[in-house]
């Protein structure tokens, strides 16, 4: 039987989403990779178990993680009714739809039908009544902003989230959503979007502040660039790196000559703050405190207890800001 660490909350930091009631730990443990059927059921539960111990108090899903589609949540469930309903008051459980799910014209994107049907069954794989934060996965070119808005109103209404997010949109869209979600009283509440070191997107959009000024929080996926930003491929690409030997995410052009040589000028300078260049890439994420939470993926539990890491180490000097500046912009 599971018993959590007494010690989980000494160490984390949590911080406050947008102007809402809720608070993100400032690490967050994302389920995209490897919670699917391509992985050990007891090393999930490990990482998982791990997670909790040290505070991390929020898993990331979405309909479509895996794999197969919605594997990722069929194990989460079964995770969670073996270990963590005791905890379960202690959790921000999220997911998400809006990408490829089933067969058809009702299996995508974010039509009032399409979002309400995946969150049920969403609910069904998790075994929850409800998640905490309920995602539109990415902005729909085609169906009107006020039905993706109102059909995250009744999921919330029904009591099958306690708020709503968006995910994948830049600061216009941002800007629209949130104009609609205040006008019905919709708790739309975070923005997840991808940042690191090497995608500097966001900021190029003036999204950091556009999210300040509606009031709506960030949080960071894909902070290490899918590993790039780690200290894996130092010495090029290794046998054994996802880069080598699974293409869904990363390839091997991604590795170009003057990425490498940012690496290894990243990581040196990371050596030189006494840390790994993983939590350097971590810490800059949540230098300026406009982003609520980093959100990690991990394939065992170690990887999880060397991320958090970066809490012990997370402020930078104006000189090294810049250096990093110029270091990204070299490759970008």
């Amino acid at each position: 039987m599971y018993i959590a660490s007494d010690k989980r909350y000494e160490k984390m930091k949590y911080n406050r989403v947008g102007r809402s009631g809720l608070k993100f730990p400032a690490v967050s443990l994302g389920f995209w990779h490897n919670f699917g059927n391509n992985g050990s059921y007891e090393n999930m539960r490990q990482m998982m178990r791990t997670a909790f111990d040290l505070g991390i108090t929020q898993f990331d899903l979405a309909n479509n993680y895996g794999p197969d589609y919605g594997q990722a949540e069929k194990n989460a469930g079964r995770i969670l009714h073996e270990d963590f309903m005791p905890y379960r008051d202690e959790l921000v459980i999220t997911s998400k739809a809006g990408y490829d799910m089933w067969p058809g014209p009702y299996g995508n994107w974010g039509s009032r039908k399409y979002l309400i049907a995946s969150c049920d069954q969403s609910l069904k794989r998790l075994g929850q009544d409800y998640v905490d934060i309920f995602y539109h996965h990415r902005p729909d070119p085609d169906t009107p902003l006020e039905e993706t808005m109102e059909a995250l109103l009744q999921i919330v209404r029904s009591g099958k989230a306690l708020y709503a997010g968006i995910s994948n949109y830049n600061a216009e869209q941002t800007t629209a959503a949130v104009k609609i979600a205040k006008k019905i009283h919709l708790p739309l509440i975070v923005n997840q979007r991808r940042y690191s070191i090497f995608d500097r997107k966001i900021e190029r959009e003036n999204l950091k502040s556009t999210a300040e000024k509606m009031g709506i929080g960030i949080i960071a996926f894909s902070p290490l660039a899918q590993g790039l930003l780690t200290d894996r491929y130092i010495n090029g690409i290794q046998p054994d790196s996802r880069i080598a030997h699974d293409g869904r995410y990363l390839h091997k052009e991604d590795l170009t000559e003057k990425k490498l040589k940012a690496i290894v000028q990243l990581n040196d300078m990371a050596a030189a703050r006494g840390q790994s260049l993983a939590d350097m890439a971590l810490a800059w994420i949540m230098k300026d405190n406009t982003v609520s939470s980093v959100i990690i993926g991990a394939s065992k539990p170690e990887q999880i207890e060397d991320n958090v890491r970066f809490l012990e180490n997370s402020s930078f000097s104006a000189e090294e800001l810049k250096k990093i500046d110029d270091i990204s912009k070299s490759v970008m």
